[in-house]
Parts: structure tokens; sequence; C-alpha cells
């Protein structure tokens, strides 16, 4: 029988191909983990229904598993309850301000997306911040400028 704690372990390895710095485990998509014998079924709550990544972080869970010794795999699609960034891990939120991009803030469920707040600098910790463009390179990520150390940076939007 395969531990449920080695196959979160090893899901460390399955990162988010949009933000490689995080992991399955660390962006928080991972919501259940059932073995029964050496088969294993994952629940997997994507970021947003239409993210171009899914079918990607999915294969990977498959493949990494298998590796593990998993047989049969299933990765279950599951929507309910929907993924919001309050499910990134603290780990999670410290390699997002270290691979460079401003970490959501919690929110708890109340969410406001008010893009006119101002974002903390994952460069120097300022708020002195400016939007540029609430239209990132990916649909989770806007662009901001800091005042105060003069970097541009982009921030995971609350979702």
């Amino acid at each position: 029988m395969i531990d449920p704690d080695a196959i979160l372990r090893a899901l460390e390895d399955v990162k988010d191909p949009e933000i490689p710095a995080l992991s399955v485990v660390e962006l928080g998509v991972i919501r259940n983990v059932h073995v029964a014998g050496h088969a294993v079924t994952v629940d997997f709550a994507p970021t947003f229904a239409g993210c171009p990544a899914l079918d990607v972080m999915r294969a990977a869970i498959e493949v990494r598993l298998r590796a593990l010794g998993a047989s049969p795999v299933e990765v279950r699609l599951v929507l309910s309850p929907p993924w919001t960034t309050d499910f990134i891990s603290a780990a999670g939120r410290a390699k997002l301000k270290a691979f460079g991009l401003a970490p959501p803030p919690r929110h708890e469920g109340l969410i406001q997306v008010l893009f006119a707040d101002d974002a903390l600098c994952p460069y120097c910790d300022s708020a002195d911040t400016t939007l540029k463009n609430s239209f990132g390179p990916t649909l989770c990520r806007a662009i901001y400028f800091c005042n105060t150390c003069r970097q541009p940076f982009e921030q995971f939007k609350p979702l």
C-alpha cells in the first residue's frame, strides 16, 4: 500500500507550468488523496475551469504517481468547493514572492477584486505601488510598478 503522505511528497515535484515555482500541492489544487492498495485516486480542483495548464498538470500527476508505483491512477476533477487563492499554502506564498510574484491577499471568501488597490512589492515589501495593467501574461496575474525600488512586478490576482 502506498502512503498518502508519500503521495503528497511526490506531488511536490509536479509544478504549475504557468508558475513553475509552485507545486500543485502548494498551489492548493490537490483536494484529497484516496488509496486502496496500489490504486490511487487524486481529487484535483483547477484554479479555473478554462485553465490552459489543466491537462498538463493532470498528466504530470498521473506520471508522477505511476513512478511511485501506483496503479491504477485516477485524477478526478472536482469543482466544489471552487478553488480560490486562499488555498495557496504559506510555503507557496513565500515561493511566489521569491519568484517575483506578489502573493494575493487572503480574503476568506469576502473578495472584492479592486485592481486599484496597491499590491506589496515582492522585492522591497513597499506598498507604494501602481497598477499598470490588470491583464498580465496569464489570466491570474496583473502588472504593477513599485515606486520605491522602481521595479515592475506581477501580482497573482486574488480569486
